[in-house]
C-alpha cells in the first residue's frame, strides 16, 4: 500500500471509530451519501462544460494553435533540457505538454507528461535515480503557467459562480510565480550538485 493510500486508510478509519464512540454513526452514513450524490451532480454538470472547452481547444489544436505554442517555446526548453537532443522524441513530448498545460488542457498535459517521462528514461543513464531533465519537467508540470484554467472556470460555473472567468488573471499571476521559482530552484540546484560533483572528482 503506498504512504497516500495508507494515510487516507487511517483517516477514514479513525473518523468511524471516532463517530462510534460519540454515537454519531449516522450522520457519518448522511454524509458518506450526500458526498457520492454531490460527486455524481458535479460529474455531469462538468461534463458539457469540460466538452465544450475540449472541442475548443480541440478546433485550435486543428487550427495549428498547440503546434505554434511549441515552436514558440522550443527555444525556453532548449535552455531548460539542455541534455535532451533537440530531435528526440522526448523533446517534442515536452514540447506539447508544456503548451497543454499553458492551455489549461490537463486532461491532455497529463498522458503527454508520461510519455515525455518514458521517453527521457531512455536517455537517462542511471535507470535508478531520476535525471535533471525528469526532475525538471516535474517541477515544471507541477507548478504549470497556466493561462485558461478550463476545469477551475468549468467548476465555477457548475456552483453558480456569478463571474466564474474571474478567476483567470489571478492564476495567471500565482501560476507565474510558480513557473519562474520551479525555473530558479531547479537551475540553483543544478549547479549546486554540478559543483559538488566536481569537487569530488578533485
Amino acid at each position: 500500500m503506498g504512504m497516500v493510500s495508507a494515510l487516507w486508510l487511517g483517516l477514514l478509519i479513525s473518523g468511524f471509530v471516532a463517530a462510534a464512540f460519540q454515537g454519531k454513526i449516522d450522520i457519518v452514513t448522511q454524509s458518506m451519501l450526500k458526498g457520492a450524490e454531490e460527486g455524481v451532480a458535479v460529474a455531469l454538470g462538468l461534463i458539457s462544460i469540460l466538452v465544450l472547452w475540449l472541442g475548443v481547444m480541440r478546433v485550435a489544436e486543428e487550427a495549428g494553435l498547440i503546434a505554434a505554442l511549441a515552436r514558440l517555446l522550443r527555444p525556453l526548453a532548449r535552455w531548460l533540457f539542455p541534455s535532451v537532443p533537440a530531435d528526440h522524441p522526448a523533446m517534442g513530448s515536452i514540447l506539447s505538454n508544456m503548451s497543454a498545460n499553458i492551455l489549461g488542457l490537463g486532461n491532455a498535459a497529463t498522458p503527454l507528461g508520461l510519455k515525455a517521462m518514458r521517453e527521457l528514461q531512455e536517455l537517462n543513464p542511471d535507470k535508478e535515480q531520476a535525471s535533471d531533465a525528469m526532475c525538471t519537467l516535474l517541477a515544471l508540470n507541477t507548478a504549470s503557467l497556466t493561462l485558461l484554467p478550463t476545469t477551475v472556470i468549468a467548476l465555477r460555473m457548475q456552483y453558480g459562480a456569478t463571474s466564474p472567468t474571474d478567476i483567470v488573471a489571478p492564476t495567471i499571476l500565482a501560476t507565474a510565480v510558480g513557473t519562474a521559482a520551479a525555473i530558479f530552484l531547479d537551475r540553483y540546484y543544478r549547479r549546486r550538485d554540478a559543483r559538488g560533483r566536481r569537487g569530488a572528482k578533485k
